[in-house]
């Protein structure tokens, strides 16, 4: 099982590490990273397995959104089958 991860934010040091550190405490593994920093703005996706978590997804996408109103940004998690039907339509 996979779940994707978006940030999107004024860009800042350590957002990376940060949303990483968050998935490697409740063991999600990140697959694949892409990143982009167009003038202050950031963007970032991330591919997660999700197959070995510590907690159920819903408190990693919880302590992940809550990270983003910490830091200013918006953070969302979704099971990848959620953002596979999205795209299907």
């Amino acid at each position: 099982m996979r779940a994707v991860i978006t940030v999107i934010g004024k860009d800042a040091v350590g957002i990376l590490a940060k949303v990483s550190t968050v998935c490697a405490e409740d063991n999600a593994n990140v697959i694949e990273v892409t990143q982009s920093v167009l003038q202050d703005m950031f963007a970032m996706i991330m591919l997660v397995d999700i197959s070995r978590l510590k907690v159920d997804f819903a408190a990693l996408a919880d302590t992940l959104s809550k990270l983003g109103d910490e830091q200013g940004l918006k953070i969302l998690t979704m099971h990848e089958d959620i953002f596979n039907t999205m795209h299907r339509i």
